[in-house]
């Protein structure tokens, strides 16, 4: 038996660490899938533009550690990873005596499949008008 997830996806907001009193560093991050809605004949569902309507879900998925830290200082809005990890139900009871529930994903690896912005844009090839080739 396992509990085993791999999601691949946008990254929803900037990730958060915090430390806890025992020194351990966890790290929270949104995670949005996409997969194009279908009707009841399994034809993909179009907008009146023509572009593909798609079914959005959101996951929270918690860091520790070092793969935290490696998301922290890598990781920004909008870009593209791919987790691993387990999926992790909690219930507790808020301020109000209220039962609530929730669902993240513990991530055990996160794979950068693109560069954040500021990486992207440092990365972008410079206009040079002195390249001459000499052929």
């Amino acid at each position: 038996m396992q509990n085993l997830v791999i999601l691949a996806g946008n990254v929803g907001n900037a990730p958060e660490t915090r430390t806890t009193t025992g020194g351990t560093k966890i790290t929270n991050f949104s995670l949005a899938t996409s997969r194009p809605k279908r009707d009841s004949e399994g034809k993909v569902l179009r907008d009146d533009s023509g572009r593909r309507i798609e079914d959005t879900e959101w996951h929270r998925v918690t860091c520790f550690n070092g793969v935290g830290k490696s998301v922290a200082d890598n990781v920004e809005k909008g870009q593209k990873v791919m987790i691993r990890g387990r999926i992790h139900y909690t219930r507790w009871t808020d301020q109000e005596k209220i039962e609530r529930f929730g669902v993240e994903i513990i991530a055990d690896e996160v794979t950068f499949l693109s560069y954040g912005k500021s990486r992207q844009q440092q990365a972008a090839p410079q206009d040079n008008e002195d390249d001459d080739i000499p052929f």
